[in-house]
């Protein structure tokens, strides 16, 4: 990979890995169109951790108070029904399930699941379900009223986007629009769920780039730097955009691109124009 790929990755999955759009779909979609090869998704799961790290510095003051709660709960009783402290296990309950099938299916999601058919209709599909999840939404509810099943719903939602074109806070975001949040809410309980996906991904996915496994393909490490610092500086403005949208957006726009985006992948892999 060269740094120029490395550069433009890095600004896609900075850009796409927080707004409802799927950064693993566009880091697909993006290298078909120019003719370059896959990056694979090894380097999507590495350079995921640079969005992450924005995650955590965006949300510092939030998951540091989480943590501490959590962790002061554990051997104060008292403190147990602190809504910090049930947030650090609603994070851990909703991780469950992406971890499971993350690890049982990863040789499915590294290849036929990057399939652009796929892709192109995973974003339309889930597109019309953020849609329908808009109309419904009663988002009557803040991030004080988020509840154990919510955290295990949003969880499973998580794990869908396991699957290319689905796109992590697109399913998380429908799902807590769908439990009743408002959009605000959603988002930033989206974010903060994958923290710990993200990071378990990433440094599962980290071994193939050093210990040169066939996942690394021909990535450079200067290469993976250039794109996890970019997603890094680019997926915290992404973050930043996003929270200040929501509170006065819905999300259509998304929806629009999402379906629009998804007719042109699937028209143009059935015309052999990508591939």
């Amino acid at each position: 990979m060269s740094i120029l790929e490395a550069i433009v990755l890095g600004i896609v999955q900075g850009l796409t890995e927080f707004l409802p759009i799927s950064s693993t779909g566009h880091l697909r979609i993006v290298p078909a169109f120019l003719g370059w090869e896959d990056p694979g998704a090894a380097f999507t799961a590495v350079t995921q951790l640079g969005t992450v790290a924005a995650v955590l510095l965006y949300f510092r003051d939030d998951l540091w108070r989480v943590a501490r709660t959590w962790t002061r709960s554990l051997r104060d009783p008292s403190l147990r029904s602190d809504q910090d402290a049930r947030l650090g296990w609603y994070i851990i309950l909703g991780t469950i399930p992406i971890s499971i099938l993350g690890f049982a299916f990863r040789d499915t999601i590294e290849g036929g699941a990057r399939s652009l058919y796929l892709i192109g209709t995973t974003l339309i599909v889930l597109g019309l379900v953020l849609l329908v999840a808009e109309k419904v939404g009663t988002r009557d509810r803040s991030m004080d009223d988020v509840e154990a099943k919510d955290g295990f719903a949003v969880g499973m939602a998580q794990a869908m986007a396991l699957v290319p074109g689905v796109s992590r806070s697109g399913a998380t975001i429908s799902a807590g629009l769908f439990l009743g949040l408002d959009r605000a809410a959603a988002a930033r309980f989206s974010f903060l769920l994958s923290v710990p996906a993200v990071v378990l991904s990433g440094l599962f996915e980290m071994r193939d780039f050093v210990g040169g496994g066939d996942g690394a393909g021909d990535t450079g490490l200067a290469a993976l730097l250039v794109a996890t610092a970019l997603a890094f500086v680019v997926g915290y403005a992404s973050i930043a955009f996003l929270l200040r949208y929501l509170a006065s957006h819905s999300t259509y726009v998304f929806v629009g691109y999402r379906v629009v985006l998804g007719v042109v992948v699937l028209s143009l892999t059935a015309a052999g124009v990508i591939s």
